[in-house]
């Protein structure tokens, strides 16, 4: 992956959250995360990197966790739903 693709979506993402103070963004060790211009364009958008730690599964098995217990409790259980309104009321 390259640091151009990556910064098209963090634009995209800004663009799309509006306010991004005290907004964190944590990531992996990947060379596009970690880029000069990506660094810069998260500085300039007053957003907090957060990096995982070098060989720690650790850093990322907890979300893991809540996702996969979100979608099979949450999800799976109470769908099908009528649209994204309805998941964010349930959730």
């Amino acid at each position: 992956m390259h640091t151009g693709l990556i910064l098209d979506a963090l634009e995209q993402a800004i663009w799309h959250r509006g306010k991004t103070e005290g907004l964190i963004h944590h990531s992996d060790r990947g060379s596009q995360y970690l880029s000069i211009r990506y660094s810069e364009r998260l500085a300039e958008a007053g957003i907090q990197a957060s990096v995982g730690s070098v060989g720690d599964s650790y850093d990322n098995a907890m979300a893991e966790t809540i996702n996969g217990l979100f979608k099979t409790e949450i999800i799976r259980r109470n769908g099908p739903w009528k649209n994204v309104d309805a998941v964010e009321y349930a959730t």
